[in-house]
């Protein structure tokens, strides 16, 4: 394989990469979006077909396939580039996955506006592990912004993230007869520990405001998880981690 050599920091591909960084609005309209670090690049090797181009530092050494773009820049360069305190010397650009027809079924988690990148990459990377299929409603962070890919370990690469609005995962979760349970602090909900999620779909709310009320109205059935009174609620995704615990009893 042929490598190109890159020294300028204004250097064209390097200026797209920060700004696909940087910008959700620019990874839309290119149709690509950037990871970072060595582990993050295995996986895309092995997992994602849109990987298009690796950029590596001097001395970092990781086989990429034949027709993938491989840059090298100095150390110097890679770190007025990437978003690391301390880089990896690997930064990598991939194309976006195809918008496909949302497929809803039960047993899958539905994300409702979770804002912060690290709490979507964590609840991912929890679904992956546990088979739990997972979509994203109105107002959560982008999947593939640079902090939600590294925090979800590669689940991104192996798992498909769909972006559905809550009209449509209503209508067609009402077609296949699919109840809906949220988590919420309510007196008439249920503890998670005592609930049969058997053949449900469960939404899990934002870190401020928790589930929509629209959702809530319209849920089957509420959960909650018990926790000592002093405390007022759990992280978004420690939180999803034991509703997707209890999903798989």
């Amino acid at each position: 394989m042929r490598e190109e050599r890159i020294t300028a920091r204004k250097n064209p591909l390097l200026q797209q990469v920060k700004r696909l960084l940087t910008s959700r609005r620019e990874r839309e309209e290119a149709g690509l979006f950037v990871g970072d670090g060595t582990k993050l690049l295995k996986e895309a090797v092995t997992y994602w077909p849109g990987l298009e181009t690796v950029i590596l530092s001097d001395g970092v050494e990781i086989p990429v396939p034949e027709q993938v773009r491989l840059v090298r820049v100095p150390e110097e360069v890679m770190a007025s580039v990437s978003p690391m305190q301390s880089p990896q010397g690997a930064l990598f650009v991939c194309r976006l996955p195809e918008k496909t027809d949302w497929n809803p079924c039960s047993g899958m988690l539905l994300l409702d506006g979770i804002q912060d990148p690290g709490n979507l990459g964590t609840i991912l990377r929890t679904a992956d592990a546990l088979d739990i299929p997972v979509a994203l409603l109105e107002g959560c962070a982008d999947p593939f912004g640079h902090k939600a890919v590294r925090a979800s370990m590669g689940a991104v690469f192996r798992m498909p993230v769909p972006q559905v609005s809550w009209e449509e995962a209503k209508r067609t979760l009402a077609a296949r007869q699919i109840p809906v349970a949220v988590t919420a602090l309510s007196d008439t909900a249920v503890d998670i520990r005592r609930a049969d999620l058997t053949g449900m779909a469960v939404v899990i709310g934002s870190e401020g405001r928790g589930v929509r009320q629209e959702i809530l109205d319209g849920a089957a059935r509420k959960l909650i998880i018990p926790m000592n009174p002093h405390c007022e609620s759990l992280n978004a995704a420690a939180a999803s981690a034991i509703v997707m615990w209890q999903m798989k009893q």
